[in-house]
């Protein structure tokens, strides 16, 4: 069933909202300084691009400095990418075959707003619940 829903949210928003993010990363790989918020990106862009069966936890090695960092990214890339989820969750609960991706992508925004010192694992993964 993963697979199913994976394929059909790939066709219907996963590609378009995984390039949102790559964009996002492109652009914060060109200054040094903000080259870990590109690789967040890009690793959230793979979580967007195929989310079923995986999840997020908190890592218990964040600190304040990935407080910092997702305040920066808020400001910067973050609400825009969440403009995208809400946008895109909107249009997929129009149909009835579109409700659990529009109910995925708005489980999406809160990693899409702060990203750093977030982990993302598989569902099946024994400390996926935390």
């Amino acid at each position: 069933m993963r697979f199913i829903l994976n394929v059909i949210w790939l066709v219907l928003c996963g590609l378009w909202m995984a390039i949102g993010y790559v964009v996002a990363g492109l652009i914060c790989c060109v200054l040094i300084i903000t080259i870990p918020f590109g690789i967040a990106s890009f690793r959230i862009a793979g979580f967007a691009l195929w989310p079923f069966g995986r999840t997020t936890v908190e890592r218990n090695d964040a600190g304040a400095g990935s407080l910092i960092g997702n305040i920066i990214w808020f400001v910067f890339a973050g609400w825009w990418l969440a403009l995208g989820h809400i946008f895109t969750g909107i249009a997929l609960c129009l149909t009835i075959i579109g409700i659990p991706l529009g109910i995925a992508n708005f489980k999406l925004i809160p990693i899409s707003l702060m990203p750093l010192g977030r982990e993302i694992v598989p569902t099946d993964h024994p400390f996926a619940t935390r």
